[in-house]
């Protein structure tokens, strides 16, 4: 059962365009995500179908607010697994607190495996950040922020430091420089750490640097490709229904006044897009209830979770151009529905794992590491 009424979805896409034209943070569409508990913790498979029902009203706002729920889904999968170390990030989202990441680093394509952000540990067990953190969704208004950087106390032996930051801390601050041409509600301002302190008790894990296969890191990607995943089908949803009623409205000249729903062109055109879209849901739920029951894929979950993101991008983008050729000029138009959807889409390039990072990780799962030349 999800919180998302017909009611409240419709409210949240008549602020949408606001938000997009404005550039501004969707702080009503949070208020009101926060009083219907939307912000609970959620099972991986319900998240991922309220995200996609989210995104087909406003995916700016989906995309911001999935950043709360890869949090709280991290502390979900340890759970689930019999690690109770991050249940009180349940207990907060329970209570309405907001979550969000600080991980991304300019020029940093080892993701979550090193960091340029210095972690000091201190005697009280506790550690200072320092470092520079992109793409901060939730800027505006996030209450925890998850950030994670390098110590190098033992220099034979470097260890990556994952914790939360709360909002009344010292030595964080945003820089207001979010200007997008998509997704631009989520204010996803850059995050300058300077001496952050996260106490011991908010420090979440310590792992070596490099590849890791604690649950921490699986919880992170698994809750992450996933959900982008459902945020990204979710526009292809929404567009492939303005492309349906446009062919249903307009109407050729040339052809007499025939609508463009009996043209065999665009009929092709709608028919190829549903086409694509169809394959998601049963990629992306089945992976995200195999989550749920600790399935495991071994070596293959990376391959499986970085395909299907990289899939659903491409199928979103897709269809949401196909819905435009069906729509004619005016979706050009930078305030029509179908031009917003456009522009938003083409983030979906930008999130981990790129295009070039997941077809290195399937083709290292198929064929091994590349050999050293001889």
């Amino acid at each position: 059962m999800t919180v998302l009424t017909p009611d409240l979805l419709e409210r949240i896409r008549s602020r949408a365009p606001g938000y997009d034209r404005d550039n501004v943070f969707p702080t009503e569409d949070l208020d009101e995500l926060r009083a219907a508990g939307y912000l609970a913790p959620q099972s991986l498979l319900d998240a991922a179908h309220n995200q996609r029902l989210l995104a087909r009203f406003a995916p700016a706002t989906a995309l911001a607010i999935n950043m709360h729920h890869v949090v709280v889904g991290v502390a979900r999968v340890l759970h689930d697994r019999g690690d109770f170390s991050l249940d009180w990030i349940l207990d907060e989202a329970r209570a309405g607190e907001l979550f969000a990441f600080g991980n991304s680093e300019a020029g940093n394509d080892e993701v979550m495996f090193d960091s340029g952000t210095r972690a000091e540990p201190q005697q009280d067990g506790s550690y200072l950040f320092t470092g520079t953190k992109i793409f901060t969704s939730l800027s505006p208004a996030w209450t925890r922020l998850g950030i994670f950087g390098r110590d190098d106390t033992d220099p034979d032996s470097p260890v990556l430091v994952h914790g939360y930051l709360t909002r009344n801390s010292e030595g964080h601050r945003a820089v207001g420089d979010w200007n997008t041409l998509g997704m631009r509600a989520t204010q996803s301002f850059t995050t300058v750490l300077e001496n952050a302190r996260v106490p011991a008790e908010r420090i979440a894990r310590i792992l070596p640097v490099g590849p890791s296969a604690d649950p921490y890191i699986f919880g992170i990607f698994s809750n992450f490709l996933l959900l982008i995943s459902s945020v990204y089908a979710g526009i292809a949803d929404r567009a492939l229904e303005l492309g349906v009623e446009a062919a249903h409205r307009r109407t050729s000249k040339k052809a007499g006044g025939r609508r463009y729903a009996d043209d065999p062109d665009i009929r092709w055109q709608l028919a190829d897009a549903a086409m694509a879209l169809d394959s998601l849901a049963p990629q992306i739920e089945s992976l995200a209830t195999d989550v749920d029951n600790s399935v495991d894929h071994g070596s293959a979950w990376f391959r499986l979770l970085v395909g299907t993101k990289t899939r659903s991008v491409d199928v979103a983008r897709d269809v949401v151009e196909k819905a435009i050729r069906c729509s004619g000029g005016a979706s050009y138009s930078a305030d029509h529905e179908l031009g917003r959807l456009y522009r938003d889409a083409l983030a979906g390039l930008f999130h981990p794992s790129d295009p070039e990072s997941a077809h290195s990780t399937v083709a290292n799962h198929l064929l091994g590491p590349v050999s050293p030349p001889r």
